[in-house]
């Protein structure tokens, strides 16, 4: 049923407001009646009690906060009224239980993949070009234009139209602001040449030299793992020479990863060319001659547990812990229950979840090595003066996240309740079925960059505010936490969990509709709108402190 409260569990001492209401209303919860103090937007949270300075305030069964002033009963919580704190977490003993959701319905599915010699199965079949440094980035927007425009696989052909509108508009003397804008964008541009090639993508990035040679290192391994990732089936290099992240680097981090590696890489060094042009052109002929071959895979029935699941959140709201969030997790513990394997990174924002992951970790080290990357990682925030607490943006703030124990035990809800198989630090791939966390930043780019490192092949991507994230190897699935989202950003989103918020749908049934979507998105049945936008978003992380 619709109601205007949520309380999240039996241990809280806050509510969730489902809806806008206003001072002097009275809310009736369960046996309690609580009289509203002043207008409480949706999403934001009441307190239940009245409250005094250094109590600890409770969500989602732990501590989330505590009272910075004197609060009444009614009132809502705000940043002025609350401080971050969290509960002291470590390792336990290892006795978590689990039991898998019915997974019976999906038991005998499966998705339409492309195989690779390896064994794994990609769920999109891509081509990429990588830099070895961000010298060569201008190169690589050439190739870009000329591949995208003449293969079928650019976006842009219809604000070409439109920006082409305006000028004639503006050469005859005519009233710019007349032009039809919706007749302009409508076109599709070209059709694929290469109808088994799902993109060609470009990493361009901003490292390779200068900084540390730890940078370097670390970026050669990132490079690696997207070449060696199962969504890609070969691989331009572009380098210019003099560089610190050197071809033979990124040759090695790549034999390193697959010993078996045996997809074709072109390499092309700009200092040992003719010239400039000579590359370039050189290096779209033997890309296109290899585009040919590629073209020849096609995508055959795979068993669902060969499926890869990256879950994130991005542009957070108040709803998403108890809406998105949690259908995401339920798909989750379907996938796992079906073999799968899912991973949850974002470490910034596992911050207070941490005794929870940490018990549900099937062994000491797995849980020693969570421990032991959360802390030093929080280490070196604190050292610059930040920390964990402060990840929270102002978008996050407005719409009721207001701590980051708040924000990171409702993310947190996305990695399902299964137990935590394995932990991966940043670029490691996940080779052990069930839930893996990945050692990324919570920035959504840094993020969801450093999970498809980690061999995602989808990523369901969970979103309150909105944002236009995309990765250029793994197709990402835009789930929003409510309707009204939806409605106004419907090009970005793919899945609408408002159902839940208005008390229409279970989490179990949205979360059930959400593992559909994704077989059919792995299939290329179905394309997540930030593929079809070229939403190719990739940010490698520096290891320095980004939160």
């Amino acid at each position: 049923m619709k109601q205007n409260v949520l309380k999240v569990h039996p241990l809280d001492n806050v509510l969730v407001a489902l809806k806008d209401l206003k001072q002097g209303e009275t809310i009736n919860f369960q046996s309690e009646s609580i009289i509203l103090t002043e207008d409480i937007a949706g999403k934001h949270k009441i307190f239940m009690q009245d409250m005094q300075p250094g109590e600890k305030i409770i969500m989602y069964g732990v501590t989330v906060g505590t009272i910075a002033q004197p609060v009444a009963k009614g009132a809502r919580m705000s940043t002025e009224n609350t401080k971050h704190a969290t509960d002291k977490f470590d390792y336990r003993g290892s006795n978590f239980t689990w039991t898998a959701p019915d997974v019976s319905k999906f038991a005998s599915r499966t998705f339409m993949g492309y195989h690779r010699k390896d064994g794994r199965v990609g769920t999109a079949n891509y081509w990429i070009f990588i830099p070895m440094v961000f010298c060569e980035n201008r190169n690589l927007d050439v190739i870009k234009e000329a591949m995208h425009n003449e293969l079928g696989y650019a976006v842009t052909g219809k604000y070409k139209t439109f920006t082409r509108e305006l000028v004639e508009a503006y050469k005859n003397g005519e009233d710019i602001t007349k032009i039809n804008i919706s007749t302009a964008l409508s076109g599709n541009g070209n059709s694929r040449v290469f109808k088994n090639i799902d993109g060609i993508k470009f990493l361009n990035h901003p490292g390779g030299c200068g900084g540390t040679r730890q940078d370097a290192e670390l970026l050669g391994k990132l490079l690696a793992a997207y070449a060696d990732h199962p969504n890609v089936a070969g691989v331009t290099v572009i380098s210019l020479g003099c560089q610190n992240l050197q071809v033979r680097d990124f040759e090695k981090s790549l034999a390193e990863r697959n010993p078996n590696f045996d997809k074709p890489v072109l390499i092309f060094e700009q200092q040992l060319s003719k010239s400039e042009p000579q590359m370039i052109a050189e290096a779209i002929q033997q890309t296109f001659t290899n585009l040919i071959q590629v073209n020849n895979i096609e995508r055959k029935p795979a068993p669902l547990s060969e499926l890869v699941v990256g879950v994130k959140c991005g542009g957070s709201d108040g709803f998403s812990g108890i809406s998105a969030n949690p259908a995401v997790g339920y798909c989750a513990d379907l996938v796992v229950g079906l073999g799968g394997k899912v991973l949850l990174a974002e470490f910034p924002e596992l911050c207070g979840a941490e005794q929870d992951l940490i018990d549900r970790s099937v062994n000491e080290p797995t849980a020693r090595k969570f421990i032991k990357l959360m802390t030093d990682y929080n280490n070196q925030a604190l050292a610059v003066g930040s920390g964990f607490h402060m990840n929270p943006s102002p978008g996050n703030i407005k719409d009721g996240l207001i701590t980051d124990a708040i924000k990171s035990n409702g993310a947190c809800k996305k990695g399902g309740t299964s137990p935590v198989t394995d932990v991966l630090d940043y670029t490691e791939p996940a080779v052990k079925p069930g839930l893996n966390l990945v050692c990324t930043p919570g920035n959504d780019v840094e993020a969801t960059t450093g999970k498809a490192a980690s061999g995602a092949t989808l990523i369901l991507f969970t979103t309150g505010l909105g944002t236009p994230t995309g990765n250029p190897v793994c197709p990402v699935i835009k789930v929003s936490t409510n309707s009204n989202l939806t409605k106004r950003m419907g090009d970005i989103i793919d899945i609408d969990t408002g159902s839940i918020i208005e008390g229409e749908k279970t989490i179990p049934e949205v979360g059930e509709e959400i593992l559909e979507y994704v077989i059919r998105a792995a299939s290329g049945e179905v394309i997540p709108k930030a593929v079809l936008l070229n939403q190719d978003d990739f940010i490698p992380w520096k290891r320095g402190v980004s939160l």
